[in-house]
C-alpha cells in the first residue's frame, strides 16, 4: 500500500469545513482527513444528491442516493465527527489497520418517515450506509445509488468462471439497444483522469434483508445504478456499506483497508482454534501416476501420502473433496467403502496435519444445524461447501455456524462476496468467486489471472488453487478431474508466484506431493510462506492485462512474486522497503530464457545471493510467466 500522509483534521477544524458548506443552500461539504478526497452532499427539490473529486478532480458527478426512492427527502440535522483508530486482525494482509475517517451524520425525513444516513470520507475513498429504527407500516425501503461517471470513463467486472469483462465503455452502453452484461461485484473503472475507482460493498453480513449489490446501467440517465430492496419483516433497517474506493494506481486498489475498516468488528470471544494456512488437495490429483507405480484415486493410502507431505513440508491442512461420501440424508452421510475415514483421521491427527471436508447438498441435505456439530464430531477442522451461489442468507447462516462449532469456512461455486466478513467472522477463511484453475474445463491464461488478481481479488480472499506444478501432465488430460485438452497457460514458476500475489486465508495448492518433491527448491518458495500471517504487504506494479508484482512482510523477511502477460518482461523491484543498514540473504526463483508459457512451461532456475535497502532487482519474466523472491535477514 501506497504511503499517505497521516493527517487527522480535529473535530474543529471539520466543523468549520461542515459549517461553511451549510450557508450555501443546503449544500454540505466532507473532506477525508488528508483533504485529498470531498464529498458533497446536496438537497435540493426534495432529492438527496452527491459528489466526489481526488485532488480537485471531479469523479462523479452529481448523483442521487435513497432509501425511499421516488420519495422526497428533507435534510433535518447534521452530526460530524472524527475518528483515528488502529485494530489488529486476527489474520490478514496486515497485522495492523489503520482506521482514520471524517464522517457525517445526516438525519432524514422521507415525508414523514425518518432515516438517518453516514458518509465516511477516507483517504482510499467513502462509505455510505442507512439506518432506520423502526419502519412506517407499508414502507417500500431499497437502497438505491447512482453513479455518475464519465462517458470515457471504463469498466471491469467479474464473470464468474469466464474472462473478466472489460474495458466497457460507458458511452458505448449508451449507444446500444440492450445491454448484454451480467453486472458483478466488484467494479473496477479506469476514469478519463487516469484514476482508479473500485465500486463494491461492505458489512453485508450485518444487513439481514439485502441482497449481493446488483449494478444497472440506467440508458435514461446515463448512469450506473445500484438499487436493492430491502426484503425483511424486521421493523429495524441497516443497509450495507456502499463503498467508493478512489487510487492513483491500480494496485493499490488491493491493500485500501476502507473494505475491512467498515465492517462489524471481531463477533468471536475466542479465536485460538481460526488459523490460516496452506492445505494440499485430492480433487486434481485422481489418476496421476508416481514414477515408482502409485496411481492416486480415492482410497486410504492416497490420503496417507498427502498427510505425510502435508507433515513433512509444514502443510497445515489437507482437504478432502466430494467423494468421500456418497449419499446424504437427513442426518446422515453415507461414506464411501473406497476409504476408511476414521483411520484418515486419526492418521491426520498423529502427524499433526488437519483435515478439511468438502460438503454440498447434490446428493441430499443433512440439514445445516447438525451438519457443521457432525462435521467436528468427526474431527475436521474446517468445511468446504459447494454449490449454494449467492444465497444471502444461507451464505450468513452457515459462517455463523460453522463458528459456533469451531470450524473454518471455504465457499465455492460463484459464492456471496462477503466483503469485510474476515474481520467480524475470521473463520469465513476463503471463497472462491473467481475463475479457479482448471474448472469448467477452461482456458486459465496469465491475462486471466492478471485481471482476476485486480478486479476479483477486490473483494476478499480467493480460492483459486493456484500452485500446478506437473503443469505438462495436467495439459496431458492425465488427471481424471482436470481438463480434457491443453489449455493450461502458465510457467512453473508463474504458479509459485501466484500463490502469493492471490491473498486467501487459505492457500489450495492442487498438484501431486510428487510433482512439488520433484522440484523442491521451487517449491521451497511456497513452503515457506506464512499465509495469512501477513504484517505488511505492498503492491510494487501492476497494470491491466499485462503484469503484477506483490510483496507481502512477515516479521523482517519479504516474499515477492510477480507475474507476466506476453510478450514477458522485465520489472524493476526496488528494494526501498528493507531495513537500512541490514544485510539480507536473497533467493531467486526464476525464469530461463528458455521458459515459455505454451512451449515450455517448467523451466526454471533458483538462485541466492545478497542484497540491502536500495538495491534494484530487475526480474526478467518469460511470456506468460513469474518471477520469485524470499527475502530474510542474513545468517552471517
Amino acid at each position: 500500500m501506497h504511503s499517505r500522509k497521516r493527517l487527522v483534521i480535529g473535530v474543529i477544524l471539520l466543523l468549520a469545513i461542515i459549517t461553511e458548506a451549510c450557508s450555501k443552500t443546503n449544500t454540505y461539504v466532507l473532506k477525508s482527513p488528508d483533504q485529498s478526497i470531498e464529498l458533497t452532499i446536496d438537497n435540493t427539490d426534495g432529492a438527496l444528491n452527491y459528489g466526489m473529486s481526488m485532488n480537485g478532480q471531479q469523479l462523479v458527478q452529481n448523483s442521487e442516493l435513497s432509501i425511499f426512492p421516488n420519495t422526497k427527502v428533507k435534510i433535518t440535522n447534521t452530526k460530524v465527527s472524527s475518528v483515528d483508530n488502529t485494530w489488529n486482525p486476527v489474520w490478514g494482509q496486515f497485522s495492523e489497520i489503520q482506521d482514520t475517517y471524517n464522517e457525517l451524520e445526516v438525519s432524514l425525513d422521507y415525508e414523514g418517515g425518518p432515516a438517518t444516513l453516514y458518509i465516511r470520507a477516507y483517504d482510499g475513498g467513502s462509505a455510505f450506509r442507512f439506518v432506520i429504527n423502526e419502519l412506517i407500516v407499508d414502507a417500500a425501503p431499497a437502497f438505491y445509488i447512482e453513479y455518475g461517471l464519465s462517458v470515457s470513463d471504463e469498466v471491469y467486472m467479474p464473470a464468474g468462471e469466464s474472462m473478466p469483462k472489460g474495458p466497457i465503455v460507458l458511452n458505448d452502453l449508451a449507444q446500444m439497444d440492450s445491454i448484454p452484461y451480467r453486472w458483478q461485484v466488484p467494479l473496477v473503472i479506469e476514469s478519463k483522469q487516469s484514476k482508479y475507482i473500485s465500486l463494491l460493498e461492505s458489512d453485508l453480513v450485518s444487513a439481514p434483508g439485502f441482497s449481493v449489490i446488483d449494478f444497472v446501467y440506467d440508458k435514461e440517465k446515463g448512469k450506473l445504478i445500484s438499487n436493492n430492496e430491502f426484503t425483511s419483516e424486521g421493523k429495524k433497517l441497516v443497509t450495507p456499506w456502499r463503498l467508493i474506493l478512489l487510487e492513483e494506481n491500480i494496485g493499490d486498489l488491493l491493500t485500501n483497508n476502507v473494505p475491512q475498516n467498515v465492517a462489524a468488528p471481531l463477533a468471536l470471544k475466542d479465536t485460538s482454534w481460526i488459523k490460516p494456512g496452506k492445505t494440499v488437495w485430492d480433487w486434481r490429483v485422481h489418476g496421476y501416476t508416481t514414477a515408482d507405480g502409485f496411481n492416486y484415486g480415492i482410497d486410504t493410502e492416497s490420503y496417507f501420502r498427502f498427510i505425510d507431505f502435508a507433515a513433512e513440508n509444514g502443510v497445515e491442512y489437507f482437504m478432502i473433496d466430494d467423494a468421500w461420501y456418497t449419499d446424504v440424508s437427513e442426518g446422515h452421510i453415507e461414506m464411501s467403502d473406497k476409504l476408511d475415514l476414521k483411520k484418515v483421521m486419526d492418521y491426520a491427527e498423529e502427524k499433526g496435519v488437519s483435515i478439511l471436508l468438502y460438503y454440498d447438498r447434490r446428493e441430499g441435505n443433512y440439514g445445516d444445524a447438525a451438519l457443521f456439530p457432525y462435521y467436528k464430531e468427526l474431527g475436521a477442522k474446517g468445511i468446504k461447501y459447494g454449490f449454494m451461489g449467492s444465497n444471502v442468507s444461507f451464505t450468513r447462516d452457515a459462517i455463523q455456524m460453522s463458528a459456533k462449532s469451531e470450524l473454518l469456512i471455504d465457499f465455492h461455486d460463484s459464492p456471496v462476496p462477503f466483503t469485510g466478513v474476515t474481520r467480524t467472522y475470521p473463520n469465513a477463511i476463503t471463497k472462491e468467486h473467481c475463475h479457479a484453475q482448471q474448472d469448467s474445463r477452461r482456458a486459465f491464461t496469465p491475462k486471466a489471472f492478471i485481471r482476476m488478481a485486480l478486479i476479483n481479488a477486490l473483494q476478499g480472499p480467493l480460492d483459486m488453487n493456484n500452485g500446478v506444478f506437473d503443469i505438462t501432465g495436467v495439459n496431458a488430460g492425465e488427471r481424471e478431474k482436470g481438463p480434457k485438452a491443453k489449455n493450461l497457460y502458465t510457467t512453473v514458476t508463474a504458479e509459485a508466484a501466484r500463490t502469493l500475489i492471490i491473498f486467501s486465508g487459505l492457500v489450495c495448492i492442487p498438484d501431486a506431493p510428487e510433482a512439488y518433491t520433484e522440484k523442491s527448491d521451487l517449491f521451497e518458495f511456497v513452503r515457506e510462506m506464512p499465509v495469512g500471517q501477513w504484517d505488511e504487504t505492498k503492491i510494487l506494479h501492476a497494470k491491466m492485462d499485462a503484469y503484477i508484482s506483490t510483496a507481502r512482510r512477515h516479521n523482517e523477511s519479504w516474499f515477492i512474486g510477480s507475474v507476466h502477460n506476453e510478450p514477458g518482461g522485465t520489472l524493476p523491484i526496488a528494494l526501498d522497503f528493507l531495513e537500512a543498514g541490514k544485510e539480507y540473504d536473497i533467493t531467486y526463483y526464476e525464469d530461463t530464457e528458455e521458459t515459455h508459457f505454451k512451449t515450455n512451461p517448467e523451466a526454471y532456475r533458483v538462485r541466492k545471493g545478497e542484497v540491502k535497502k536500495g538495491d534494484v532487482i530487475n526480474a526478467q519474466i518469460a511470456p506468460g510467466g513469474g518471477h520469485c523472491m524470499w527475502i530474510r535477514p542474513s545468517k552471517k
